[in-house]
């Protein structure tokens, strides 16, 4: 099984389009996330959405808006609004996890790869194969 991110943005418009991804993509749906990170004093969200694979195919789509939403666990922002009521339409809600920042990262790469890690130890996506 090959689990890979796919960017959508930072979530500032790009947050529409995850929603209409969980709409449309419902019988696919295998998991979502919140990913709440600090960068200073600051807290950002980033919203994910975990699909399973196509037909036979063994690749898992994971898109997501990278820490471009401020985060405030007592006053969530309309962006996240909008993602928990897409999840709330199909019965389903999104489990949040502290990460650390991507800026952390010498590469955006390694950031998805130690993400993607986190996700399979604690079984939220598949194992590798």
């Amino acid at each position: 099984m090959i689990q890979q991110f796919i960017e959508l943005g930072q979530g500032y418009g790009d947050i529409y389009e995850l929603c209409e991804l969980i709409h449309t993509n419902e019988n696919r749906f295998h998991n979502a996330f919140l990913f709440i990170s600090y960068k200073g004093d600051k807290a950002y969200a980033s919203p994910a959405v975990a699909f399973n694979p196509v037909g036979d195919s063994k690749f898992m789509p994971i898109y997501i808006c990278r820490e471009g939403i401020p985060y405030n666990h007592e006053k969530p922002s309309k962006r996240l609004q909008l993602f928990e009521e897409a999840l709330g339409k199909i019965g389903k809600e999104a489990v949040p996890m502290d990460i650390k920042h991507s800026s952390y990262y010498t590469e955006t790469a390694l950031f998805y790869q130690h993400l993607i890690g986190i996700l399979r130890m604690n079984r939220l996506i598949p194992p590798l194969k």
